[in-house]
C-alpha cells in the first residue's frame, strides 16, 4: 500500500512536479552562505507583508514554486505526469532482481504518489479559491484509484515478497533498508493482496466500505442538534442560534458560565443519533472484519503494530496503572471542583460532567491572576518566533531566516516561508507559515509535509517542505500580532513538528520526518511545550513591544503553577477516552451497545456519571484518524516528560544534548523502532511503570521552586 506512509500516521507528504521548482540547494553541495533573499525571522512576523517589484513584474512560479500550479489546471498536469511515471516505476520494480535497489524503487514509487496526493491533501482544504481547492480533491482521488490498483497488483506485490524471502539477502542490507522494506510489505497485507482472490476482492471491498463510513461518521460528529425553542428556559435562549422556531445546539459550550446553558448544551448535542450510532457499529464491525481476514485477532492489534506500546494488553497495562495512580488526585480536584460549584450555586451543587472544564477555570482564575491579557503584550508574534531562533540555535546550530517569496508561490500574501539553516550543513528545508485567521480556513492547527526528505540516486538530498497552519490574529496598525499563552504553547507544539520533518534525515520518504508511529510522533511537539513553559527559555524573548520590558519570572511561574489545578482530572478524562477506544477495538462482536460499553468504562476510568439518553461516544470524531491509538497522546506525553527531566530540565541550552536529540530522535524518522530511538536517548528502556510516573511526577514539579534555587 504505497500510499500508507501518510494514511497509516496521519501525516500529510508531499508533491512532485515539486522536484524541479522546489530543488533550490538539495543538500550535500549546498553553499553555506546566507541568501541575499534571507532575512532576520523576528521582524518579518511583527510587520504586515508588503509587495515587492518581483510581485508584480516577475513570473508567476505556482505553489509551493511549482510551474504547473501557477493556475487550478495545473493539478491535471501533475497528476498526469505522476500516473505516467507510477508506470514505469512498477516496471522497473517487477523486472529488478530482488536487492537493496528494489527498496530504493519501492520508496520512489511512493515519493511519486504521495508528492501530488499530499500537496494536493493540503491545497484542497488550505487554499482560499474554490477553484484551487476542487482540482486538488480531484487530484486526491486519481492519485487515490492509482493506489487502489496498484494495492491489487499481485505481481508489485511478488517483486517485494521475493526480497522478504531471500533471508540471507535481507540480512545484507543496512537495518533502515530492511525495515523500510517490511513496512511496505505490511502495508500491502493490510489490503489483502496476500490472500486469493476472493478475499483479495473482500479486503478491497471492506477498505472502500471503512473509508466512507469514516468520511461519514466524521461529518456527523459535528452536526449540530435542533430544539423547539419552547422547551428551554427563556433567558439561556440567547446562548444558541435560532432557526425559526428552533434552536440549533453545535457544540458543548463548556466555558459557558451558566450551568443551566452548559446542561442543556451537553443533553441536546450529546443526544443520539440513530443513523450516526448505526454508522458507529459499522465502522467497528468493518475494521474488525478486515483485521481478522488479513491475519489478526482483534484490530487493535493490527492497529498498533510497530509502535511504543506494540500491543493492546500493553496499551490497557499503562491506562490501568495510570488510572491507578491518579485516582486519588482526581478524586480531590472533583472534590475542589465540587466546591466551587456549591460556592457559587448552593442549589445544584452536584457535580456532573459539563462542569470540570468550567470550574476548572474559576478555581485557576481565582487562585492565579493568569488572565490572558495581561501576558499578550510581552508575547509578540515576532518575539515569540526570534525565541524559537535562539532556541534552534543554542540546541541545535539552526538559525531560521524569512525568505522573500515569488509571486504565485503562497495561497495568501500574509504566508511567510522559512528558511532552515544549519551552521555547518547549510540549507535544511523550508516552512511554510499559514499563521493567521481567514474567512473559510479550518479552526485547527496542525502540521502538513508538502515535501519528505530522501537521498536521491545523484547523491544529493532532497530537501523536505512543510506547512505550519495556526490561526492568529492579524496585526493593526497600532500593534503586532500578540499571543495568549496558549497560542504560544500551540505556536511551539507545531514547530516541534517542522523541526522533526527538517531534522529527519532519511534515505527513504516514506519513513521522513513524522512519518512515524503515531505514539511516537507528537513526541517532538509534546517537548516543545516544556521548553515553552521554561522562564529560561521564555526569558528570552518575552519582552513587552511597547516598553521591552521583559515578563516577570512570577508571571511564568503563577502560569505554570496554575497548568498544574485540576490536571490528574484531566488526565482521567484521557484515559477514559483511551480506554474507551481499545475496547471498542477490541474483540468483537462486542458484548453490549456502545453506549452501554460507554457508561461502563465511564464509571471505571473516570468517576463522574454517566447521563441517561447520552451518547458521547457518537462525537467521538478521533476514532477516525486515530482508532485504536487515542493512548498515544499520553505516551508520547510520557516520553517527551521523560526526555525533558533526562535531558534538558538542567539546562534548557545544553547543545550536547540537542544534539544527541537530534542524533537518537529526530534523524530517524519513521525509519528505526521507536522504543529504540527513546533507548538510544534515555540510556535505558523504558518500563510502563517509568512511564506513568512521568507523567504523575510532572503533577508535582514545582518550576517556582527550581528556578529560584537556579539562580
Amino acid at each position: 500500500m504505497l500510499l500508507a506512509a501518510g494514511a497509516r500516521y496521519a501525516r500529510r507528504l508531499c508533491g512532485r512536479g515539486a522536484a524541479a521548482a522546489l530543488q533550490g540547494c538539495t543538500g550535500r553541495n549546498c553553499a553555506r552562505d546566507v541568501s541575499t533573499s534571507w532575512s532576520p525571522v523576528g521582524a518579518a512576523f511583527n510587520v504586515k507583508p508588503q509587495s515587492h517589484l518581483w510581485d508584480l513584474l516577475g513570473e508567476r512560479r505556482g505553489l509551493f514554486g511549482v510551474p504547473e500550479l501557477s493556475t487550478p489546471e495545473g493539478f491535471q498536469v501533475a497528476q498526469e505526469e505522476a500516473l505516467k511515471k507510477t508506470e514505469w516505476l512498477v516496471e522497473r520494480a517487477c523486472s529488478t532482481p530482488p536487492g537493496p535497489q528494489t527498496v530504493l524503487i519501492f520508496d520512489e514509487l511512493s515519493d511519486c504518489l504521495c508528492r501530488v496526493a499530499d500537496l494536493a491533501d493540503f491545497v484542497k482544504i488550505g487554499h482560499p479559491e474554490p477553484a484551487f481547492r476542487e482540482a486538488a480533491q480531484e487530484a486526491c482521488r486519481s492519485i487515490g484509484t492509482m493506489v487502489e490498483k496498484l494495492n491489487t497488483n499481485v505481481e508489485l506485490y511478488q517483486s517485494l515478497q521475493r526480497l522478504l524471502d531471500d533471508k540471507k539477502l535481507m540480512e545484507s542490507l543496512d537495518a533502515e533498508t530492511r525495515r523500510v522494506a517490511e513496512l511496505f510489505m505490511f502495508d500491502f497485507e493490510i489490503s489483502g493482496i496476500h490472500l486469493d482472490e476472493e478475499k483479495r476482492r473482500r479486503a478491497v471491498d471492506l477498505n472502500v466500505k471503512i473509508l466512507d463510513l469514516s468520511n461519514a461518521f466524521l461529518m456527523g460528529t459535528n452536526f449540530p442538534n435542533k430544539i423547539r425553542k419552547s422547551l428551554l428556559p427563556e433567558h439561556i435562549q440567547h446562548h444558541f442560534a435560532r432557526d425559526g422556531s428552533h434552536l440549533i445546539i453545535d457544540g458543548l459550550h463548556a466555558e459557558a458560565s451558566d450551568d443551566l446553558v452548559r446542561e442543556a448544551a451537553y443533553k441536546i448535542f450529546l443526544y443520539p443519533n440513530a443513523n450516526q450510532l448505526k454508522c458507529l457499529e459499522e465502522l467497528l464491525s468493518s475494521r474488525d472484519l478486515l483485521a481478522k481476514l488479513v491475519g489478526y485477532s482483534t484490530f487493535s492489534h493490527r492497529a498498533l503494530q510497530g509502535t511504543i506500546a506494540q500491543t493492546p494488553e500493553t496499551v490497557m497495562q499503562f491506562l490501568e496503572k495510570l488510572s491507578e495512580k491518579l485516582s486519588e488526585r482526581t478524586r480531590k480536584d472533583f472534590e475542589m471542583m465540587q466546591g466551587m460549584k456549591t460556592k457559587l450555586n448552593p442549589q445544584n451543587s452536584k457535580l456532573m460532567p459539563w462542569d470540570p472544564p468550567y470550574y476548572s477555570g474559576v478555581i485557576r482564575a481565582e487562585r492565579y491572576n493568569i488572565e490572558p491579557s495581561l501576558y499578550c503584550p510581552f508575547l509578540s508574534l515576532g518575539a515569540c518566533m526570534e525565541g524559537l531562533n535562539v532556541l534552534f540555535n543554542k540546541l541545535l546550530g539552526i538559525t531560521l531566516y524569512a525568505e522573500q517569496t515569488f509571486k504565485g508561490e503562497v495561497w495568501c500574501n500574509d504566508v511567510r516561508k522559512l528558511a532552515v539553516v544549519h551552521e555547518s550543513e547549510g540549507l535544511l528545508g523550508h516552512i511554510y507559515c499559514d499563521f493567521f485567521q481567514r474567512a473559510n480556513k479550518p479552526q485547527q492547527d496542525c502540521h502538513f509535509t508538502i515535501r519528505g526528505g530522501r537521498l536521491k540516486e545523484d547523491g544529493s538530498y532532497q530537501l523536505p517542505v512543510v506547512v505550519l497552519m495556526l490561526n492568529l490574529p492579524h496585526a493593526s496598525r497600532d500593534f503586532p500580532t500578540l499571543l495568549t499563552p496558549g497560542m504560544m504553547e500551540n505556536l511551539f507544539h507545531e514547530m516541534g513538528h517542522a523541526m522533526h520533518s527538517m531534522l529527519g534525515r532519511t534515505r527513504y520518504q516514506h519513513v521522513t520526518g513524522t512519518r512515524c508511529p503515531t505514539d511516537f510522533a507528537e513526541v517532538p511537539s509534546i517537548l516543545m511545550e516544556y521548553f515553552s513553559n521554561d522562564y529560561r527559555v521564555v526569558s528570552q524573548f518575552a519582552k513587552h513591544y511597547q516598553t521591552a520590558q521583559p515578563l516577570p519570572k512570577a508571571m511564568v511561574s503563577r502560569l505554570c503553577e496554575s497548568k498544574k489545578v485540576c490536571t490528574a482530572a484531566e488526565m482521567q478524562l484521557q484515559v477514559f477516552y483511551a480506554a474507551l477506544d481499545q475496547i471498542y477495538h477490541g474483540q468483537h462482536p462486542l458484548k453490549k451497545s456502545t453506549t452501554d460499553i460507554l457508561m461502563e468504562t465511564q464509571e471505571q476510568f473516570y468517576g463522574l456519571p454517566y447521563v441517561p439518553d447520552t451518547a458521547w461516544q457518537l462525537r467521538f470524531s478521533h476514532l477516525v484518524g486515530y482508532g485504536a491509538k487515542y493512548y498515544s497522546y499520553l505516551m508520547s506525553r510520557a516520553v517527551a516528560s521523560m526526555v525533558w527531566k533526562e535531558c534538558f530540565l538542567q539546562d534548557p541550552f545544553n547543545r550536547a544534548a540537542g544534539e544527541r536529540y537530534r542524533r537518537e530522535m529526530l534523524a530517524h524518522g519513521g525509519g528505526k523502532e521507536p522504543m529504540l530511538m527513546i533507548q538510544g536517548m534515555l540510556q535505558k528502556c523504558p518500563s510502563i511503570d517509568d512511564f506513568v510516573d512521568a507523567l504523575v511526577s510532572d503533577m508535582n514539579l514545582d518550576f517556582e521552586t527550581f528556578f529560584l534555587d537556579s539562580k
